[in-house]
């Protein structure tokens, strides 16, 4: 896989998912969609507790506070993505040597199907995380041939810092992106931002009418 052909998919990959967000914008709110009197309005559906602990995990996990917390994790998504991805680029330009130089020694089955593996796994993982798109999946693939490498490493090398550093500061990267998200200069949040707007609509529709209620009923009341 050449450069060109690595740089014209990231492209094709990014424009797909910037037109996927510009539809998304367009989407009418919630306020647009609450009726205009209260003998239109549905009965609220209540939410439930595990719903309203998904939401609340989705918003800490990716609508996380803080300007500077989330500049600092998409400088370190890019960092990594951006470092990781000609490595990927690497293994798939001769896969069969990094079989016979990495994967054999560690004894695993089928040494050329998981260079393959590794290879496209810290490819398109970095794409994930340069996007912020599904970018637990894409910190999980760098983590978990980050872990390989260390193990290697480790197995052949012992703890020699100078042939571990660099891979345990990718494995770190990668495994802290994947506890604590993407952040909100993401794809994935402006997803859960969507998500979590829909499935906040019937809510909206319940404060309305709750703040409306009462000057119905003093109009009751004075006529």
């Amino acid at each position: 896989m050449t450069t060109t052909l690595l740089l014209e998919l990231f492209a094709g990959f990014f424009t797909a998912f910037i037109a996927l967000w510009v539809l998304a914008l367009n989407r009418p709110t919630a306020a647009a969609l609450v009726p205009s009197s209260l003998e239109e309005r549905a009965d609220p559906a209540p939410a439930t507790p595990i719903a309203a602990t998904v939401r609340q995990a989705l918003k800490a996990y990716v609508l996380r506070e803080g300007r500077l917390a989330n500049l600092g994790l998409l400088i370190l998504r890019l960092a990594i993505g951006a470092m990781m991805i000609h490595h990927g680029q690497d293994k798939l330009a001769d896969p069969q040597a990094f079989a016979t130089n990495y994967v054999v020694p560690l004894h695993l089955p089928f040494p050329l199907v998981l260079a393959h593996v590794a290879g496209y796994s810290e490819i398109f993982g970095s794409w994930l995380l340069i996007l912020g798109l599904l970018s637990p999946l894409g910190a999980l693939a760098l983590t978990g041939t980050m872990a390989v490498a260390s193990y290697h490493h480790i197995l052949t090398s012992g703890f020699n810092i100078y042939v571990l550093e660099l891979v345990v500061l990718y494995l770190g990267g990668s495994l802290a992106l994947l506890l604590v998200g993407p952040g909100r200069y993401s794809f994935d949040a402006g997803i859960v931002a969507g998500l979590l707007e829909d499935t906040g609509d019937s809510l909206a529709v319940e404060d309305v009418a709750t703040e409306e209620t009462p000057a119905y009923g003093l109009m009751g009341e004075g006529a």
